[in-house]
């Protein structure tokens, strides 16, 4: 073969290489993170799961990769401008944390991988079906009832008297309305009454925890979104206060002093978060990616917390924790 065949060769072997060996040897990527919490930065417990995630598949933060992260730190007016700065910044693609964050990163048409928090990403109208997402989204999804019903039988075996119990969420967060619907019901189908305590703002606690005061619950679900999580230690402070166990959708609010919390495991989650971005770098488009669910679930128990509110744990629920903090 002579030289200038050979070169030309080697030209068109380049120019029919995959995209995502180019992406990895040669093109530096930009990723985008979007939350309603202070931003998730590759030196944060979410961001450092992600980016794990992506440097196994070859995605090296400095070398080929850039992060971009905007976060709202609970100020949910500031969510489409920081998902324009993103768009500015010419990310190829943005993972979102919460479902405020995911409609402002559609609504940008850049691909989109939902990470957590997002709720029910078809009754939330973020995407079509979870089989055909068919737009700009895809990723993680809250399987809402089954974890409520989890939740709330958790609950029950723990408080074996639990007749009412005090529902706080978000009623801007659509997706978190929606989650709190899924618990209400769950709660009907074990014959609880739920004592409905929606919040707006963090004065809004104020009138929640007056309310709960009036008419004792049995015990506590927070459904966690940026509100919820910035207000948490009030919570859980009341809850303490009042001798009141109480669950939560995050692990963060019981090392925090909570009793409990039944949530999706953020390695599998985030990896399978990386992994989803990982192809969308390499050419596919998110409409083909169909959205998935956790299928690992952490069980988290204070024992602590659970002692200085006079409550004993029974044995069988104890044997459920995967983490027991004492």
């Amino acid at each position: 073969m002579k030289r200038r065949e050979f070169i030309a060769l080697l030209g068109g072997m380049s120019l029919a290489a995959p995209r995502g060996t180019f992406a990895q040897t040669g093109k530096v990527l930009r990723l985008g993170t979007l939350t309603t919490l202070p931003p998730v930065g590759p030196t944060t417990p979410q961001g450092a799961i992600l980016v794990a995630g992506l440097a196994k598949r070859g995605y090296v933060q400095g070398s080929n990769l850039v992060i971009e992260a905007r976060g709202a730190a609970g100020k949910l007016e500031l969510m489409d401008k920081l998902a324009g700065e993103l768009k500015a910044a010419n990310v190829d693609a943005i993972v979102t944390f919460g479902y405020p964050s995911a409609a402002a990163a559609k609504a940008t048409g850049l691909p989109t991988v939902i990470a957590s928090g997002s709720g029910d990403p078809v009754a939330t109208g973020l995407v079509q079906s979870l089989a055909r997402p068919g737009g700009n989204l895809t990723g993680i999804a809250d399987d809402a009832a089954t974890l409520s019903t989890k939740r709330l039988s958790l609950l029950k075996a723990t408080v074996p008297k639990l007749r009412r119990v005090a529902m706080l969420w978000n009623k801007d967060d659509l997706g978190m309305s929606l989650r709190y619907q899924a618990s209400a019901k769950a709660a009907q189908g074990i014959d609880v009454e739920v004592q409905a305590l929606g919040v707006r703002e963090p004065d809004d606690f104020n009138d929640a925890f007056a309310a709960m005061t009036r008419e004792v619950p049995d015990a506590i679900l927070m459904v966690s979104d940026a509100l919820t999580i910035l207000n948490r230690k009030r919570v859980v402070d009341f809850a303490a206060e009042h001798k009141l166990p109480a669950i939560y959708e995050s692990d963060v609010v019981v090392r925090d002093g909570g009793l409990m919390s039944y949530s999706f495991d953020p390695h599998e989650s985030y990896d399978r978060a990386a992994a989803l971005i990982d192809q969308i770098f390499k050419g596919a488009k998110p409409a083909d990616l169909p959205v998935e669910q956790p299928t690992r679930y952490l069980f988290v128990v204070n024992l602590k917390t659970a002692k200085s509110i006079g409550l004993e744990i029974p044995p069988q629920v104890s044997a459920l924790a995967d983490e027991v903090i004492e």
